[in-house]
């Protein structure tokens, strides 16, 4: 895969711009989940992953599995920018018939897309038997997992958690997006997540906690050596991130927004010379 010519601090707005103008014209919302993972999917896809669009075609590849499936509206944007397809796939994204839908298909229906997921709790043990898999195969290839925080109440993570470490899966990273809410409040409140870190420690995970909108601090994340032990990188981030009436207000889990708020979110990324009289204007901002 060929990096975008875009430094992944700048892309980084820009996907955002798109993510949320996926959420006001096609009425997508789980804005807020999209924008918090945003900077570590840029980085991931722009600098880290060894893959290409047609995942059948190469099994070499490394493998990135979106667990926290609800993100996919930001993960579609880096993948069209990264020329996986043609942006103007995306303008009948949700609508009747489209491939693109709320959470991942099956792989094989959307070029770059590993697993179906949403369900959460799935994903995860799915990327676990890819890099069990790998191993198995000698390959040399790695597997990478992006969860919630919310995810992690769910005891299939730490079923798969538990059989990563026993098979000391080196060959994978799990990314836990910790935005410090899930769909009915905050996640500490919901369940005993605290300490996040020394659960994963505990479970046999080499663990590195990280700013997750720290690009610096991102990439010598993924570059952490971990042998003989899976890496879990616990990223405090902030729900909504990049748009500030949207940072740290759960109502962006469900709400989408209006053509002013699009306009307003527009201008505090810095692209306030786009139009929007249509999405295909907005798609074709490069």
């Amino acid at each position: 895969m060929t990096a975008i010519k875009m430094a992944s601090e700048r892309l980084a707005s820009l996907v955002r711009l798109r993510t949320v103008g996926t959420s006001h014209f096609a009425g997508v919302p789980h804005l807020g989940s999209c924008l918090s993972c945003t900077d570590i999917l840029v980085v991931l896809y722009n600098e880290i992953l060894n893959i290409t669009a047609d995942i059948a075609s190469d099994s070499d590849r490394d493998r990135f599995v979106l667990s926290k499936g609800h993100a996919a509206p930001v993960l579609y944007q880096i993948l069209s920018l990264l020329d996986f397809f043609n942006d103007l796939s995306l303008l009948d994204y949700h609508a009747d018939g489209s491939f693109f839908g709320e959470h991942p298909s099956a792989p094989g229906v959307i070029p770059g897309i590993e697993a179906a997921t949403g369900s959460l709790g799935h994903g995860f043990p799915i990327s676990v038997g890819m890099a069990l898999a790998s191993k198995i195969q000698n390959k040399k290839n790695m597997t990478f997992a992006l969860l919630g925080d919310g995810e992690c109440n769910e005891g299939s993570v730490w079923e798969a958690a538990m059989v990563a470490a026993r098979h000391s899966l080196d060959n994978l990273i799990a990314i836990v997006d910790f935005n410090k809410w899930q769909a009915t409040g905050r996640s500490t409140d919901v369940m005993a997540l605290d300490s996040l870190a020394a659960k994963w420690r505990s479970f046999g995970w080499d663990v590195c906690e990280i700013d997750g909108h720290n690009f610096g601090e991102i990439r010598s994340a993924f570059a952490t050596t971990h042998v003989g032990r899976p890496l879990v990188l616990v990223a405090h981030t902030v729900k909504g991130k990049g748009i500030s009436f949207m940072e740290d207000d759960n109502n962006w889990h469900y709400r989408c927004p209006t053509q002013l708020e699009l306009v307003n979110a527009a201008t505090e990324l810095g692209f306030t010379d786009v139009s929007l009289k249509d999405f295909q204007d907005l798609l074709e901002v490069r």
